[in-house]
């Protein structure tokens, strides 16, 4: 009787308790899939990094190390293992494509995982191991020839393995602005120091020196301590990164930190407003079911099993909604982390499988347990009393006239705003709701259409002004002097930049030293605004400024690598800057003493003569492009925001507005029988919705503000993202807030024509 009973009453508030299944689902699914995401994208670059023996530090020599240098850092205590590595662009013989060259003497550091093709051969003299995303993107197979060449070295042979090495995880070129890796221009194959040796004889090393010019290094001791203990092994400061100071390490856990930070936020707004709605329907419903309650009481059913009943229903929607969510949470997981998908542009794994943290699980338990509570204090209440109270309809708590009902405003006020008014007083939780599921719907999207503004107006100024080149021209720092270089810039009609390694306490910085006659390159001040490079002093980005609190007139102190000297300057300015570093004039450091070698010239050139003076080149429109692929995939991430915020608020105001329509059936049949007309009687449903919508807009558009100001500091902070919402933004986020509320509004209006006038207004008794 009660199964039957069960699936009648489910048919009766089908709207109600599919709003609610779509709300759990929606609040499990957002909670699991960003979870998902950044557990797996944890779970399967620890995978890689542990399979090709990711160097925790790397010492850095332009003179390159010997292998007695080796020896001494091996010998330190606390270190594991060690290598000596050679990393340098190479240009790909018969393209215009440049390939990181990379050779480890030890596999068991910074090694390589095979993908496709032979084992790693220490000792093969012609065979490369490619980069297998490389390899895929410009249609080179195993077996394949390659060529590659390095000013006048030329070294030739087969593509024998496709591999993935984590040391180019995020695989992007040194010294450029470049955001998303270009597997069909930039990417990166193994040798092995056997033809290394053969490819640079013994005689041309006597002349270039070491060709190893980092020791990666597999150690358990900390930075400082390991730094201080390399310094007395070799006996002089070197430049010395740690793996949380390279690109591989750093990016892809601050994408696992931001997917923490992701899921710690939205998750949340989903999963309160699913158990507030929760709250506010069964307790509805229960009310509504007041007399079968009190039936099914008077005929000997015992409270037990009314309890365990009406509690089903709460389960089942909890259940329903569950499995539900766990499909949205996989494919939100999957939509992120596949192979084709947006992270795959971006890190470069061999793995991709999707794992959910566990206390995710004990979560989303808790979850179904909660909401269950929820049904059964909500029949508990109502089992109070006697079998014949229990029979009694469900009648509202008699309202008092407040204070501002006798005041002159109030009774100047239309018939239809008092009875508004009246009823959002009367029923604050449903009201409450209606608030929080605008405010929900406003904060995604002022969150992501403000992503967008910020991420426009980021390009605009950092790639589309401050870029004011072509072609930017690395050079061979080892193989160029400062006149070549600058002779070199003047025939391409450009400005030059040279780069330095400098330390600020224990922290390494970059020190960039511009020459801008030609205005090729430009920076952008603190309020994004483009302003000139002068010869007074030093400028700063902002996350330097920030760390040491330091502003325009203070002096900042460094101190070169490889060097024992120390420079104190005085702050020129405050930059944003994509770079965290020290930037100058030449002028400036030509004033200060500090030596410098030029490292590359910015062009309007497209056409670079041949020069072995030259390392690599790389267009603006290059750079462009990798962009074109980041911003397509943040519209996708956006439109998913859009979507889940109209979601959110038709199912939100709609499963209100019924519940606004069920509790205000006598009240309307009322308005009926005095002669009030369907369309009179819709309008004022209409008319509260919208004026609830205004408020919340209202708060939505504050907390989408604060929302995404914190979301930039906490996840961007390294681009010194400056927030800005354009009108375009508000413009549709409101439109489309209230096209939602006017839409469901109207479709519950519409439920007037059917209000049955006798039956509503016969007695309770």
């Amino acid at each position: 009787m009660l199964l039957k009973k069960l699936f009648r009453t489910l048919w009766r508030y089908k709207a109600q308790f599919i709003s609610m299944i779509i709300m759990v689902a929606l609040g499990v699914g957002v909670f699991l899939g960003f979870n998902v995401e950044w557990y797996s994208l944890e779970v399967n670059t620890g995978e890689i990094y542990k399979a090709t023996g990711f160097a925790d530090f790397r010492i850095y020599s332009d003179k390159g190390f010997t292998v007695e240098d080796l020896e001494a850092v091996k010998a330190i205590d606390g270190v594991e293992d060690a290598t000596r590595f050679l990393s340098m662009d190479v240009s790909v013989q018969g393209d215009t494509d440049t390939l990181a060259l990379a050779v480890s003497e030890n596999m068991k550091v910074s090694g390589i995982l095979l993908m496709e093709g032979e084992e790693y051969n220490p000792e093969d003299t012609e065979g490369f191991w490619l980069s297998d995303s490389y390899a895929k993107a410009n249609g080179i197979r195993v077996g394949d020839p390659l060529t590659l060449s390095y000013q006048a070295i030329t070294v030739s042979g087969k593509v024998k393995g496709l591999v993935k090495s984590s040391e180019f995880l995020i695989c992007l070129p040194e010294g450029t602005n470049q955001m998303m890796p270009d597997y069909s221009s930039y990417g990166y194959v193994y040798i092995s120091p056997a033809m290394l040796d053969r490819a640079v004889p013994a005689v041309l090393r006597m002349i270039t020196g070491e060709m190893y010019h980092q020791i990666n290094v597999k150690s358990s001791l900390d930075k400082a301590a390991f730094v201080e203990a390399v310094d007395r092994a070799l006996g002089t400061t070197r430049l010395v990164l740690a793996k949380e100071d390279t690109i591989s390490w750093a990016e892809a856990r601050g994408e696992v930190e931001e997917g923490k930070t992701m899921a710690s936020i939205l998750p949340v707004l989903f999963l309160a407003i699913a158990i507030l709605t929760m709250v506010t329907t069964m307790h509805r419903i229960t009310a509504s079911e007041k007399t079968q309650i009190g039936t099914l009481k008077a005929l000997g059913f015992r409270d037990r099993r009314i309890l365990v009943h009406y509690s089903a229903y709460a389960l089942c929607i909890g259940i329903l909604g569950t499995l539900l969510g766990i499909g949205i949470g996989y494919w939100l997981g999957w939509f992120i982390m596949n192979p084709d998908g947006a992270m795959a542009t971006y890190i470069d794994m061999p793995s991709w499988t999707l794992h959910a943290p566990a206390f995710t699980w004990i979560v989303i338990i808790a979850i179904n347990l909660f909401l269950t509570l929820i049904g059964f204090l909500s029949v508990r209440k109502m089992l109070s009393g006697t079998a014949a109270d229990a029979l009694r309809p469900y009648t509202p708590k008699r309202m008092k006239h407040l204070r501002f009902e006798e005041t002159k405003g109030f009774k100047k006020l239309g018939f239809g705003t008092k009875w508004n008014l009246r009823d959002c007083v009367r029923h604050k939780a449903r009201s409450f709701m209606t608030l929080f599921g605008v405010l929900g719907c406003m904060v995604l999207l002022v969150g992501g259409l403000g992503m967008k503004d910020t991420m426009d107006a980021f390009l605009n100024v950092f790639y589309e002004q401050a870029i004011n080149y072509k072609t930017r021209v690395n050079l061979d720092t080892e193989h160029v002097t400062a006149d070549e270089a600058k002779q070199l810039a003047e025939e391409l009609r450009g400005d030059w930049s040279a780069s330095r390694a400098v330390q600020i306490g224990d922290k390494g910085y970059s020190l960039e030293i511009y020459s801008l006659k030609h205005d090729k390159v430009r920076f952008a001040d603190t309020d994004m605004k483009i302003i000139p490079l002068e010869d007074g002093g030093a400028y700063i980005c902002s996350r330097i400024a920030k760390e040491y609190r330091l502003g325009i007139g203070d002096t900042i102190s460094f101190a070169p690598y490889d060097s024992t000297e120390h420079y104190t300057v005085p702050v020129a300015g405050v930059l944003d800057s994509m770079t965290e570093g020290i930037f100058m004039t030449e002028g400036f450091a030509e004033k200060i003493g500090i030596p410098f070698t030029v490292s590359s010239i910015y062009t309007d050139e497209t056409e670079i003569p041949e020069n072995g003076k030259i390392l690599n080149k790389q267009s603006k429109q290059s750079i462009m492009d990798s962009f074109d692929t980041f911003m397509d995939l943040m519209n996708k991430m956006i439109w998913l925001l859009v979507a889940a915020a109209v979601i959110l608020g038709i199912v939100v105001l709609y499963n209100l507005g019924v519940m606004s329509y069920t509790e205000r059936y006598r009240e309307m049949a009322t308005l009926k029988v005095v002669g009030f007309k369907d369309s009179k009687i819709g309008r004022l449903l209409i008319s509260q919705n919208l004026w609830l919508t205004a408020v919340g807009t209202v708060l939505g558009a504050a907390a989408g503000y604060a929302v995404l100001r914190y979301l930039l500091e906490a996840l961007a902070a390294e681009y010194e993202l400056k927030l800005v919402l354009g009108p375009v933004t508000w413009i549709v986020s409101i439109l489309v807030t209230f096209g939602v509320s006017l839409l469901v509004g109207i479709l519950v209006a519409r439920k007037n024509r059917h209000i049955d006038m006798v039956a509503a207004l016969k007695t309770e008794e």
